[in-house]
Parts: structure tokens; sequence; C-alpha cells
């Protein structure tokens, strides 16, 4: 079974013992325990196979007016009962209930709708990888759901991954999902310039660097482009350093954003270095 990385210290409360029962006694204990548990679940899983069934519908229209005439809950209380008995479902070996215990000992299932409310929020095949792991948290303690909660959201939580995982520094890739004033460089190519032992990428563009992270970067396969965009950049970046006329301030942006350039964009790039006086072979 996966392991999930426990980063909880919660404190397993302390039980008193007054009087010591002896093994016939202890053996009583669990079994009525367990009535008192498949009670519970055994009644969700009832609810279940009523409203699956229909079998509400020689009295009432709706399974809501049944339930609440019959039980006397309210649509919101049945339907989370009718969750419940799901994920009992997914807790119990091949779907069913039984009186196995579970490798701590304790606690076999859970003994009420709010702890399955927890639960629920993974997906079904996530529901018993961690409802072992609360018991193993919780010990001989009955688990909580605040205990199932703080683990549930352990898994949910994506890890932050390191940027030297996705990005290489000198990589090219185009900007995408970028918002508020930085908005503007959608679209536009940036080039990872620090990487290292950080979280997210630095990155050049055409008039600055930008803070990003990975679902900011479309990647570029193609060796040739990434190498034409690096020399295309190199060549802006000096224009950058000049005066620019706005006409052509509007010619380098929309050099910025191209994932190749024609021949004709490549004449406008030389004009501009000549009328700005930069040595094209210039470091």
């Amino acid at each position: 079974m996966p392991k999930i990385e426990d980063e909880t210290q919660t404190p397993v409360a302390a039980v008193e013992i007054f009087e010591e029962l002896s093994p016939d006694e202890e053996r009583e204990r669990h079994r009525l325990e367990t009535r008192v548990d498949r009670a519970l679940s055994e009644g969700w899983s009832a609810l279940k196979l009523l409203r699956d069934r229909r079998l509400y519908r020689s009295t009432h229209k709706t399974f809501e007016e049944y339930a609440k005439d019959r039980f006397g809950y309210n649509r919101a209380h049945a339907y989370r009962l009718i969750q419940a008995a799901g994920v009992i479902e997914n807790l119990s070996p091949n779907g069913r209930q039984n009186e196995e215990m579970s490798p701590n000992g304790r606690h076999l299932l859970p003994r009420s709708e709010r702890l399955c409310r927890e639960l629920a929020k993974l997906p079904s095949t996530a529901q018993p990888i961690v409802w072992e792991k609360v018991l193993e948290v919780s010990g001989d303690a009955a688990p909580t759901a605040s205990v199932v909660r703080s683990i549930v959201e352990q898994l949910k939580q994506k890890p932050r991954l390191l940027a030297s995982d996705y990005c290489l520094e000198g990589e090219v890739f185009f900007l995408q999902r970028l918002v508020g004033v930085e908005q503007k460089y959608n679209g536009c190519w940036a080039i990872a310039i620090e990487v290292e032992n950080r979280f997210t990428v630095k990155a050049a563009v055409y008039d600055g660097t930008l803070e990003l992270r990975q679902e900011n970067m479309k990647p570029i396969d193609s060796e040739q482009s990434q190498m034409e965009i690096k020399d295309i950049y190199r060549r802006l970046k000096r224009l950058m350093e000049c005066q620019l006329d706005p006409i052509d301030e509007a010619q380098v942006e929309v050099l910025c954003r191209r994932p190749s350039f024609t021949s004709r964009q490549k004449q406008a790039l030389t004009t501009m270095e000549e009328i700005y006086g930069i040595e094209r072979n210039k470091a």
C-alpha cells in the first residue's frame, strides 16, 4: 500500500485504565463495539438502497419527501448519509463489511458520518489509503474529523517542485496565463536565466525579467527555433538600449511574439540596427 508522508504531530489522548478486563470480556467488548459500528453503517447503506431501488414510490413521489416523512431527515442530511454509505463500501474488503480488525487492531470503519464526509473529498481509490493512515495516527484513540481532515489536505496538496525539475537555464519558451500588469507578455517568448535552488523561474523578456511558475511556460520543442530566438533576443536587447521610435517599438514587440522569423522580418531588424548605429557583430 502506498505510503503517505505524515507532517502532522497529532497528540493522542491517553486512556486511563480503571479496571482490567478479562480476555473474554475484551472479546465481548469488541464484539459489541463492532455491532454498534455495523448498525450505523448498515443504516446508511439501507437508506442508499431505498433511494437506488426507489422503494419509496408507493407512498411518495420523491425520495426527499420520503426521507423527511419516514426518518425526519432533511434532503442534505439524507444525502450525506448516502455518501457515507459509499465511503464505507470503499473501505470494506470487496465492498462488504466484516468483523476483521485493521492492522492496528482498532476502529475498522468510520463511526460517524462526519468522518466519512471528509474521506468523500478524495477519489474512491485514495480513501482506504487515507483511512489506514488515520488509524495509524490515532492509535488507541477514536479517529476525529480534524485528524481525517488534516491527512486529506496533505494528500490533496500538490508538492512544490524546484524550477530545475521542469526547466533548464537558457531554455526558451512562450508565456501564457499571466494576469494583471504582466498579461501583456502572454504570447511572447522568454529565456530562463535563473533556475537553480528556486521554486520559480526567473526569465528574461525583451524589456526586463519576470518570475514565472510552470503553468506560465509553454515549451518550444524545436532546437532551431530556440537558437534563432536567442539570437534575435540578443539583438533586440541592444536595440532596446536605444531611444526607439514608437513605430520601431511596435516592430520589436511583434518580433517578440514570433515562433519563427521570415526573411522580411529579419531584414527589418537589420535595418533598425543600421538606423540606430548598432554593429551586428557586437558582443
